[in-house]
């Protein structure tokens, strides 16, 4: 079962699906949550108000939802799965309004994120563990995002992860089978 763990709607049930998706567990949800705010109080800059989260490989919406929850304006939810995708909707309708989320369909292999990144604040990164280049994907958003954008990416231990040039290591931690590791921009 997995619920939100804060904010607005915290103890609020999500759907999930037993195939195609391992949802990012509360612990994980409240460590990454937890690096955000706290960096963000250190470089006295709101990574909430008025700002984009962007939920790449999103599967039902964990992470996304969460942010909603904790104040963030809306969500770009990416996920290429059409039987994960109607759970993500119906996990959309639960926790937010018309105007809060948008899904898109596509496989992001090609890397092909056609987005304005200007109000993009936080972005998390959670693939099928050992299937995409997570490097190739920080090296090309390194070069899109803007100044105090945190990634959040959720990789296997035995999936090797090199910081790009643009990118600072901020925070990383191990949980069971998985590293969490959040970068910034320097």
């Amino acid at each position: 079962m997995i619920r939100i763990t804060a904010g607005k709607f915290k103890g609020k049930q999500l759907n999930t699906i037993s195939e195609f998706v391992r949802p990012t567990s509360s612990i994980k949800r409240e460590a990454f949550f937890s690096i955000v705010e706290s960096f963000g109080l250190k470089k006295t800059y709101n990574y909430f108000n008025n700002k984009i989260f962007l939920d790449l490989f999103a599967g039902i919406g964990s992470m996304g939802l969460e942010a909603v929850s904790r104040g963030i304006k809306s969500v770009i939810f990416y996920e290429d799965n059409e039987k994960v995708i109607e759970v993500l909707k119906e996990n959309c309708f639960k926790i937010c309004q018309n105007e809060q989320y948008k899904i898109i369909n596509q496989n992001l292999e090609s890397l092909n994120i056609d987005l304005n990144f200007e109000n993009i604040s936080i972005i998390y990164i959670d693939p099928p563990y050992n299937k995409y280049d997570i490097n190739k994907l920080l090296i090309f958003l390194q070069n899109k995002i803007t100044k105090f954008t945190i990634i959040g990416v959720e990789n296997s231990v035995t999936q090797n992860i090199v910081t790009p040039d643009k990118l600072k290591l901020i925070k990383q931690k191990k949980y069971g089978k998985a590293n969490l590791s959040c970068f910034v921009l320097t």
